[in-house]
């Protein structure tokens, strides 16, 4: 069976083009979805998914109506051809399963998806492992502890009160003149504000 998918944003003007396209190569069933490209909810979409077989052909007019990114069409793809069903864009004509030069350009396609995947896991490990190596863990870095937030607005004040670093850190048993610095750069205050801070000598 041959399904055809159409997907237009609301901006595009272009349905009929894709139907009339997706008609006169013999699709037996089409698949319209007005949705932007960007968006993950695309429900028309997941329905063509779950009704391909061994043997359907899937057809597009363009592969810009598929994935959001180039990896993800590709992988989408691959995925298709390893259930044994065939993938044809109508307006390029190197993307076609069907034939054996088209399997062969995806299949060069993948390979370097696939070589720009593993570039970037081995990217983001290397960047852990120095993270790692400099005494920080992976991931974002932690927010304030909620005793630090609810103190937040008293230490606020006494800046706005010109205090100084080491006495607010005296007031309210604030460890490290860091945590301050934290506390006020975590509610908007700017850090050239912090030249204004003076502490006060021992």
């Amino acid at each position: 069976m041959r399904i055809g998918y159409v997907r237009v944003s609301k901006e595009e003007q272009n349905q009929q083009l894709q139907l009339d396209a997706l008609n006169n190569y013999g699709c037996d069933k089409i698949y319209q979805e007005k949705v932007s490209g960007t968006s993950k909810i695309r429900p028309e979409f997941e329905r063509v998914k779950d009704i391909l077989r061994k043997g359907d052909e899937l057809v597009v007019w363009d592969i810009d109506r598929l994935g959001r990114t180039t990896l993800e069409l590709i992988m989408f793809v691959d995925e298709l051809n390893h259930k044994g069903i065939l993938f044809k864009s109508l307006s390029q004509s190197l993307i076609d399963t069907t034939t054996e030069t088209g399997e062969f350009v995806f299949k060069l396609f993948a390979l370097l998806a696939e070589h720009e995947r593993k570039r970037l896991i081995r990217r983001t490990r290397a960047g852990q492992e120095a993270a790692r190596a400099r005494g920080r863990n992976g991931g974002r870095p932690k927010g304030l502890s909620p005793h630090y937030k609810e103190i937040a607005p008293m230490v606020i004040g006494a800046y706005k009160q010109e205090r100084s670093i080491r006495d607010i850190m005296k007031a309210f048993k604030i460890p490290s003149t860091a945590t301050v610095y934290k506390i006020l750069s975590e509610n908007d205050i700017q850090f050239q504000d912090y030249k204004k801070i003076k502490t006060t000598p021992k």
